[in-house]
C-alpha cells in the first residue's frame, strides 16, 4: 500500500496530466476549416464576429481539468486516512470501508456536475 503523502502527490500528477489533456484537446477549435465555399458567412452578413468559441474551449478545458485535479487528489487523501484507520482498527474495516465508498461516490458525483457544466458552457452558452 502508497503511504497516504504518495497517494495524494499520485493523485495530484494525475490530475495535472488530465488538466493538460483536456487543454490540448481544445487546440483544435482555434485551428482554422479551410472551407473557401462561396456561402456568405454570418459575420459578412451582420457585421458581427462572435469570437467565444475558443475562450468557450480554454474555460471547458480548464473546468474539467480541475475539477479532475481536485477530485484525484481528494481521492487520494481518503484512500490514504482509510487504509490507515484500518491498519490502526482492523476489526472496524466494514464501517472505515463503506464510508470511504460513500466519500468516493459523493466526490465523483462532484465531477460528473463539473463535466455537465462544460458540456452548459460549449453547447449553450
Amino acid at each position: 500500500m502508497l503511504k497516504s503523502g504518495k497517494m495524494a502527490r499520485l493523485a495530484l500528477v494525475l490530475g495535472l496530466i488530465i488538466a493538460v489533456m483536456g487543454l490540448i484537446a481544445t487546440i483544435g477549435v482555434f485551428a482554422e476549416t479551410g472551407d473557401t465555399t462561396a456561402v456568405a458567412t454570418e459575420e459578412q452578413i451582420t457585421g458581427a464576429v462572435d469570437n467565444t468559441l475558443g475562450l468557450k474551449a480554454v474555460a471547458s478545458g480548464l473546468a474539467i481539468g480541475l475539477a479532475a485535479c481536485g477530485g484525484g487528489i481528494g481521492m487520494g487523501i481518503a484512500g490514504g486516512r482509510a487504509s490507515e484507520g484500518i491498519a490502526r482498527q482492523p476489526e472496524a474495516e466494514g464501517k472505515i470501508r463503506t464510508n470511504f465508498m460513500l466519500g468516493l461516490v459523493f466526490i465523483e458525483t462532484a465531477i460528473i456536475y463539473a463535466l455537465l457544466v462544460v458540456i452548459l458552457i460549449i453547447f449553450v452558452l
